[in-house]
């Protein structure tokens, strides 16, 4: 499909903007909503958007994409029925912190490469009015645990703070794992968590400093386990049977079949 014009671009963004208005103030549904209405299907939307990337679903991730766009339309309604803002405030806003956040194109610094970037945006988001005022006070506390832990780290190292070389990692989470284990064998239950929560942390730790993202690489696995055992499910209905009748030896024989067909990869 050809790339459309700038100019055919905001026609159809304006196009779309006299839909939501016209949803707004006709449909019985839609002019009833609100910020709190809407809030719960703005996050089931944004993760059937996340579920579509891991997927690499193109036709999808455009789709999705438009269901998260008409929601941010809504809230950008919603502000100027009020009085607070319209979706051109958001605009404004968004290339305003853009420009800021970015000196080395619209300013006199230099920054050569990703890293450089990345090493002084935390501290320029600082500065800006109504900036962060700690380094890690922009991280949603709602976030999940998993991606929250790699948005913390990656805040940390973005002021230095992290490892010197990435293969010490291993030593940390080594550590972490004997603790594990100790606490395990005193029987020690709360001790048990938080040395859990400690080996999370530091694997966390070590997927971002070699580049991967946690959460994508556990969706990844997530995925490619409920497909082995839906084959391993289906293998046993096959033989007439129910898992919970079979051996551990019987269900790792077809487990090894899905792995054999590459199944969830």
């Amino acid at each position: 499909m050809p790339h459309h014009t700038k100019e055919q671009k905001l026609q159809a963004f304006s196009a779309l903007l006299d839909v939501v208005d016209t949803l707004r103030e006709q449909c019985p549904w839609d002019s009833v909503q609100t910020n709190e209405s809407i809030r719960p299907n703005t996050i089931e939307e944004t993760m059937e958007l996340a579920e579509a990337i891991i997927a690499g679903d193109a036709a999808n991730i455009r789709k999705e994409l438009g269901d998260v766009l008409l929601h941010i339309l809504f809230y950008a309604r919603f502000g100027d029925e009020k009085g607070d803002f319209d979706i051109a405030d958001v605009c404004d806003s968004l290339r305003e912190k853009l420009i800021f956040r970015h000196p080395h194109i619209y300013g006199d610094s230099t920054a050569k490469s990703a890293s450089a970037v990345r090493e002084r945006w935390e501290v320029i988001k600082m500065r800006e009015k109504d900036g962060n005022k700690t380094i890690l006070s922009g991280v949603p506390t709602t976030l999940p645990s998993l991606i929250k832990a790699e948005r913390v780290q990656e805040k940390a190292s973005s002021v230095g703070f992290d490892w010197d070389c990435p293969e010490d990692v291993w030593l940390k989470v080594q550590e972490e794992i004997g603790e594990v284990e100790a606490e395990l064998k005193a029987g020690n239950r709360e001790g048990v968590e938080k040395e859990f929560g400690d080996l999370f942390f530091a694997l966390v730790n070590a997927a971002r400093l070699y580049g991967v993202r946690p959460d994508n690489a556990l969706e990844k696995t997530n995925r490619k386990f409920i497909a082995r055992f839906n084959y391993v499910e289906q293998g046993a209905k096959q033989q007439g049977r129910q898992l919970q009748d079979m051996t551990l030896a019987e269900m790792d024989a077809l487990w090894d079949e899905a792995k054999q067909k590459h199944l969830g990869e």
